[in-house]
């Protein structure tokens, strides 16, 4: 595997697993139906085939269906996000590992990575919350969490079919924030 793949490879799985920090189940379902439904753009090997059988896909259509759902009502949103705190994390460690496989990240490491992905975008997530229901009087609840659904779709579907966009932006994300340090450090 030439290096460029493996990068490509980690965009995917970071991709997919900051996706995965704003709805579990969106990430999980694309690469389950690339991998059952395509051949060659996403393959699922060892202990990760499951994931694409039609029992896994029809499971996972069925809770994104639910967190869809319960995302959009301003009481219930919280009590879901809270639930969430512990399946986003996992759902962002099975998305890196299974899509790092092919360039042999220790499961352990992979697993790892995204947990801190997916954890960190949805503490973002959830911790913002709360101060919009409150702002809003839950108004905008439903229109944040559409956007957060379509966001989340966009980002898998990059970064399954275009990782080099997705990679891309995290040089991009990470060149202005070295910029933001070094700056900060020049007027200090």
């Amino acid at each position: 595997m030439s290096v460029v793949q493996a990068f490509l490879n980690l965009s995917t799985a970071f991709g997919l697993s900051a996706s995965a920090g704003l709805n579990a189940y969106i990430p999980l379902l694309v690469i389950a139906l690339t991998d059952r439904l395509t051949d060659g753009v996403m393959d699922l090997q060892g202990p990760w085939v499951w994931l694409s059988s039609w029992w896994t896909i029809g499971v996972l259509a069925f809770l994104l269906l639910v967190e869809i759902l319960a995302d959009k009502i301003p009481a219930v949103d919280s009590i879901n996000d809270i639930i969430q705190t512990v399946v986003r994390p996992a759902a962002g460690a099975i998305l890196f590992a299974a899509t790092t496989r092919a360039i042999h990240i220790h499961p352990v490491v992979a697993a790892i990575c995204g947990v801190i992905v997916a954890g960190a975008v949805h503490a973002a997530k959830a911790t913002s919350r709360p101060v919009l229901s409150v702002t809003t009087g839950g108004m905008a609840n439903p229109i944040v969490s559409t956007i957060k659904d379509i966001i989340s779709t966009i980002i898998s579907l990059l970064s399954v079919l275009a990782p080099y966009l997705v990679l891309a932006f995290v040089v991009l994300v990470v060149s202005l924030v070295l910029w933001r340090i070094s700056r900060r450090r020049r007027k200090a």
